[in-house]
This record gives C-alpha cells, structure tokens and sequence, in this order.
C-alpha cells in the first residue's frame, strides 16, 4: 500500500526510490548512528530534497514505521541539520508572498522581529547576565522573555489556522510535530522565566536555557519559512489563504501586525450575454462574507425559535460552547465577545484529535472512551490563566434511548463568581 501511496504521490520511480532513502537514513539517525555518518550518505545518493518529501518522509515514519510522535519531534531537528543545505538551495531562487496582510508575509514579518528579540536584545541581555549577573540584568531578561510569550499568538495561528487546511490535503505528518515542538519552546519560555522570576536555579542553569531557548526559537522560523510555509502555498487555494487572513485577527498577532487587509485581485469569469460577471471565488463555492442567510426556524420541544434568535441566544451566554458529533468532528462552537480560548472557522469539520497538541491528546481520547462507552457522563476541569479562573466541563451528550450523540464543552470564567459575598436582591 505504501508503494501506491508514494506513486500517487510524487508520479515517478526515482522520487519514489528518493523517499526510500530518505526514510532509510532518518531510521539510521534513529538507531543510534551520529549526524556526521549519515550527512556524507545523504549528500551523495539523494542530492536535493523537496519539502513535499519531507512531509512525506514524517508522515511515514509515524505511520508505517511505528516511530512515536515525540521520536519525530527529536528528530526534527536533527534531520533539519542535514537538509538544511539542500532546502535552502531549493528556495533561494523561490519567491515568496510579499503582499502585506497575506498569512505568509504575516509569519514573516513576525518572524523578523522575533529574531531581532531573540537574536540581539535576548542575546545582549544574556551575553551581560553570563558576566555579571545582577538584579537590573535579571529584570531585563525577565521583560525579554514576556516579549517573546508573545510568539504564543504566532504558533497559535499555525496551529488554529493553518494546520486545519494541511490537514485537509492529507498533511498530517509535520503538523503533529511542529505542534509538540511549538509546545516545548513555549514551555521552555515559561518555565526559565519562572526561575529568573523566583531565583530557583544558579546562573548555569539559566544561562543554558536560554541559550537553548534561542536556538529552538530560531530553528522552528528556519522549519517554518523552508518547509511549513512553501508547503502550504503548494497546497492552498487563493479563497482558504482569504478565509485565513480574516481569522487572524481573532487569536492576535505576534510583536506586530499587518499593515492593511490583504485583499487579492480576482479575475473576472468569462460569462455568456446577459449573465453578471463574479469573482472567481463567489463562483467556486466560498460565499463572500455578508451573503444573506435564510430566516428558517427551528422547532423545539419547548418553543420555536428562529435561526436569528437562536444563534444570537447561543452567542450571548457568558460562556463559551463546542460539540464534536458521535465521529469525534467539531460541529460548532459559539463566538461570543469575550471568548476565552481561541477558536476559528477552520476547525469545523477537524477531529478533535488534530484541535489538541499531541501530547495531551491521550487525555481527550479517555474521556471520549468513557464517555462513548457510559463509564462518564460529564467530566470538570479547573485552571487559573492570568486573571482568570476558567472552569472547563464535558457532558455526554445522549438521544432519548441513550445513544451516544456527541460532546458538549462548556467553558466559563468562574472568577467573578468566586469573589461573590452577602447576597443581591434588587436592581443597582
């Protein structure tokens, strides 16, 4: 099957041969032998490698070979080490999105001023902390590493927006990876600067993890900008990079932002006399925003409601709501003002599986077991986030005769609610 697979996708024996002896070599890296044994192979008997078949090459691993997620990840950038010359020779002469508001450009964008953060302001600060290493110094690296957590909006767009349509091609492979990568620096980040913060570790140890905060830093925008995003404008069309330029702005931006919107020129369709001319994307199936909805309504046991009332009613409840059906799939969620993880458009239609970071998803995958096979019919969830205290429940959701329909999560801000004292009994 993996020979049929492979033809489908790269259509000639010799990329199917390349793909063999790529796989061959990161099994070897696996076993054991060092970078330098493999590079000199790799270099004489593959040559040049694309970013489809490193894609590719991930996918299989996991998936034929049997290699955890997490070995992926450790590998990832060992890998990166070696391809690193060949992809950058693959897409020097490549020219990449320049118009402003474009995803791509977006990420690029931001990824320069991260480099200027972690490449000149972090490392000056952490080049002075390594000979003196005073308060004002550690009170700077601590505002340096508030800075960069602010790469949280960054990979949260990848993650929210850009994964989903990979996915859709089929791309599964290095979204799985550079998520739990995403997850690591992350971590890192906050983890160092709880120790600045509290004084728990010696300079030592702070001075190597923000070294190594750097390097991942700068080789996750290498993986992004020489294989992520050339992927993705292999893959995507012109309407979902659109639908991914509007999205954007409800998770946020990272250090900076797009200067306008990113509206592309369309090319009128040809049509026959009396017909009006359309957008190539009105004609091809994404309805353009403001497109009128039709005022059906839906019947309950209790009342009827319109298709207005009733999305307005989900959308005013202080709380946030998402249902994956029987499948696993998210079927909807409401967007309130004040939502308090983000969520975006691109997630309908994914399993719940791909929403999570691969590390916790054995989390979500019991409590759908136990759900699915009666075990549980609800489950909570309590954590402080800032100035938030956000309590999370899942609810089994059940047919009349206890078939199982799908899972209800409520997500709410309890913390205004904990602070509640005496009692209320007219309006202020």
């Amino acid at each position: 099957m993996s020979e049929l697979i492979n033809n489908r996708e790269f259509g000639a024996p010799e990329l199917n041969r390349r793909q063999q002896l790529l796989k061959e070599i990161i099994k070897e890296l696996h076993q054991g032998k060092s970078v330098d044994e493999v590079k000199a192979r790799f270099e004489a008997a593959v040559g040049d490698v694309t970013v489809s078949e490193i894609s590719a090459m991930e996918h299989a691993l996991m998936e034929e070979e049997g290699i955890p997620v997490e070995e992926v990840q450790r590998l990832c950038s060992v890998h990166t080490a070696i391809f690193k010359g060949s992809i950058e020779d693959i897409h020097r002469s490549s020219k990449p999105e320049e118009q402003p508001g474009h995803p791509v450009h977006t990420f690029k964008q931001e990824n320069r001023e991260i480099e200027r953060l972690v490449n000149f302001k972090l490392r000056l600060h952490l080049d002075k902390y390594r000979r003196e290493a005073g308060e004002e110094l550690v009170f700077k690296l601590l505002e340096d590493l508030s800075l960069l957590l602010d790469l949280d909006k960054h990979y949260s767009r990848k993650e929210n927006l850009l994964f989903p349509y990979l996915e859709k091609y089929g791309v599964y492979g290095p979204t799985k990876v550079m998520w739990g990568i995403d997850d690591g620096i992350r971590m890192m980040i906050k983890e160092t600067k709880g120790k600045l913060a509290n004084g728990s570790a010696d300079q030592e140890t702070i001075l190597l993890d923000l070294e190594r905060i750097i390097k991942e830093v700068n080789e996750m925008i290498f993986k992004e900008e020489n294989i992520l995003l050339p992927m993705a404008l292999e893959k995507l069309t012109e309407d979902e990079w659109v639908s991914i330029a509007r999205e954007s702005e409800q998770i946020g931006f990272c250090l900076t932002a797009p200067e306008h919107e990113w509206i592309p020129e369309r090319v009128p369709l040809q049509l026959s006399d009396g017909e009006s001319g359309a957008t190539a994307a009105e004609a091809g199936g994404t309805a353009p925003e403001g497109t009128a909805v039709p005022q059906g309504f839906v019947k309950f046991e209790t009342g009827i409601l319109s298709m207005e009332q009733l999305e307005a009613v989900m959308n005013h409840l202080p709380v946030d709501l998402t249902f994956i059906d029987e499948n696993d799939v998210v079927r909807y969620f409401s967007h309130g003002k004040e939502r308090i993880f983000a969520r975006t458009k691109a997630v309908i239609g994914r399993t719940v599986q791909n929403c999570h970071p691969p590390q916790s998803v054995h989390v979500v995958n019991q409590l759908l077991e136990d759900f699915k096979a009666g075990r549980k019919d609800a489950e909570d969830f309590w954590i402080p986030i800032k100035d938030k205290f956000v309590y999370i429940r899942y609810f089994a959701v059940r047919s009349e005769d206890g078939r199982y329909l799908g899972t209800l999560e409520f997500t709410q801000n309890i913390a205004p609610i904990r602070e509640l004292e005496g009692q209320k009994r007219i309006l202020s």
